[in-house]
């Protein structure tokens, strides 16, 4: 006989049909306003969905702020208990093991892509010995839930300390109490930490914060409780030696943060300027050029008003890396986002030798990949530049793009020939 939704112990929400289509489809979110009925479903509840008829369409994790109320964990109906015993420890599992066949010449990987690994809402990067954890959602906020993660993550793969890094902004969107970063494990006792509880005493080597990483053999400074997201864009991480494989002559990477795209171009580039607005980036980036023996030179600036100003007076490059933060947050936004996109391509467009290379990104989900193309295509018509597509790529293979679920594809990478 099969077994009602009730029959779990899990609260019971009720969804629209629209919502029951798209699960059905292959999507893991339900929006809040497809929710017919959340019943006494409290913030972070493990539940059973239901669609308008009680048919069941699996367990899932809910909030109770987000606009995406529902995130399905599996088609199948399990009790909150086997999704902490059974469920999270399964998917660290074969996340990992995913990635020890597409991860190669690096000790610094995404393990944990969310949604993208069955795990909506829990991000966790590898860098070298040290692990970073990122909670996105009121469950994977909860203690059992976080513990579980940690134990998978000891289990698996012996690191030497596992950090939680914090998105101030996301947790007050999901109505979380505020949080700093910290040390996860081992804490004070030799244990992990969670809850209300912090990181006290004595910071060890084994609690130490710091290390350094290998992408594509360059070495990279760490320190897990400082720097943007969880600490480096590991996403470019094929896409920087993709544009190593072209870039020659004079370079110039603008957006450079702490350098990765331009300690690659300096394994074969003649002279690599990296641009960035923020002093402490660059700080890191100078480190990191000193550790691999490279001579850069970093200008602190906006970037935008550096290409305007280079243009008019001339100066050309032969490698231009273009490589900014997300333009549109919102769908509202993308037209914005174009224009400015347009506006760098073209400046660097202008200043390309002939024969010379542009590397172009956007991070900016909303933005697609046709609206990308139709920009620089804008771009090459006003530069009066003709301008060869040689590949065009995404996020590194680490952070999966799954076909049903359309939001774990954001990045993308134009290498083109001017």
């Amino acid at each position: 006989m099969p077994q009602k939704p009730d029959q779990t112990g899990n609260p019971l929400i009720t969804i629209n049909s629209r919502a029951a289509e798209r699960l059905r489809s292959g999507h893991v979110w339900v929006y809040r306003s497809d929710v017919l009925n959340t019943g006494k479903a409290p913030a972070g509840a493990i539940v059973d969905v239901v669609d308008g008829r009680g048919r069941a369409l699996g367990t899932a994790l809910y909030s109770n702020s987000s606009v995406i109320a529902l995130r399905v964990l599996t088609r199948k109906r399990l009790r909150a208990d086997e999704v902490v015993a059974q469920l999270i420890p399964e998917r660290l599992r074969e996340a990992l093991e995913y990635r020890k066949k597409f991860v190669h010449n690096s000790d610094a990987y995404r393990i944990a892509f969310s949604e993208a690994d069955g795990l909506p809402g829990l991000i966790i990067d590898r860098y070298n010995e040290l692990l970073t954890l990122q909670v996105l959602t009121q469950a994977f906020d909860r203690d059992d839930l976080r513990l579980s993660a940690i134990t998978g993550l000891k289990s698996a793969l012996s690191p030497r300390a596992i950090f939680e890094r914090v998105d101030a902004r996301i947790r007050a969107l999901e109505k979380l109490p505020p949080l700093e970063d910290r040390l996860l494990w081992p804490g004070p006792n030799g244990g992990a930490v969670v809850g209300e509880m912090t990181a006290s005493g004595p910071m060890t080597d084994e609690r130490r914060p710091t290390t350094v990483f290998t992408l594509n053999g360059v070495r990279f400074h760490f320190d897990a409780l400082a720097g943007q997201k969880t600490g480096a864009f590991l996403d470019q991480r094929e896409n920087y030696a993709a544009v190593e494989r072209y870039a020659h002559g004079d370079a110039i990477d603008c957006f450079c943060y702490q350098g990765g795209f331009g300690l690659h171009l300096a394994r074969v580039c003649a002279s690599v300027i990296g641009v960035d607005s923020s002093r402490p980036a660059l700080e890191i980036a100078e480190q990191n050029a000193q550790l691999n023996q490279r001579e850069i030179e970093w200008l602190e600036a906006n970037a935008f008003d550096l290409l305007k100003d280079q243009a008019s007076s001339g100066q050309q490059y032969d490698t231009v890396v273009l490589d900014p933060p997300a333009f549109a947050k919102n769908r509202a936004s993308v037209p914005t986002a174009i224009r400015g996109y347009k506006e760098l391509n073209l400046r660097a467009l202008k200043m390309l030798r002939p024969g010379g290379i542009l590397a172009t990104c956007s991070c900016s989900h909303h933005v697609t990949e046709a609206d990308f193309l139709a920009m620089l295509a804008s771009a090459s018509a006003d530069s009066g530049r003709t301008v060869r597509i040689l590949e065009r790529r995404g996020a590194a293979l680490d952070h999966p793009t799954i076909a049903t679920i359309p939001e774990t594809s954001y990045l993308k990478c134009l290498i083109c020939a001017v």
